[in-house]
């Protein structure tokens, strides 16, 4: 299983594809797959039968997978997209950090 430098929560820039300069919420990571879904970006449609949850069926909308290469985190505090590196803190822990400001992205 690949580890992957996003996790779940983080706030996201897609940085290439049709979404391309849009924020948002990471809602779930896929590792096997290297994709993340991000809250309002990569929006398709889905048609589907009626059911229990929509008893009429018709077309939904919802979010798609996007490779988690197209997106950058953004950092709480200098509010910028960067790259996110690693340090070890004393205790042998293993944090994230923003490569721009050295801020921890982990709270």
């Amino acid at each position: 299983m690949p580890k992957l430098s996003v996790k779940k929560g983080d706030t996201v820039l897609v940085i290439a594809g049709k979404d391309n300069g849009k924020k948002g919420k990471i809602v779930q990571v896929i590792p096997a797959e290297n994709r993340v879904i991000v809250e309002g970006v990569n929006i398709v449609k889905r048609h589907t039968r009626p059911n229990q949850k929509l008893p009429q069926g018709g077309i939904v909308e919802k979010e798609a997978p996007i490779h988690v290469s197209n997106v950058m985190v953004v950092c709480p505090s200098c509010g910028k997209p960067t790259r996110v590196g690693k340090k070890f803190l004393a205790d042998g822990k293993k944090i994230r950090i923003c490569k721009k400001c050295g801020e921890s992205l982990d709270k």
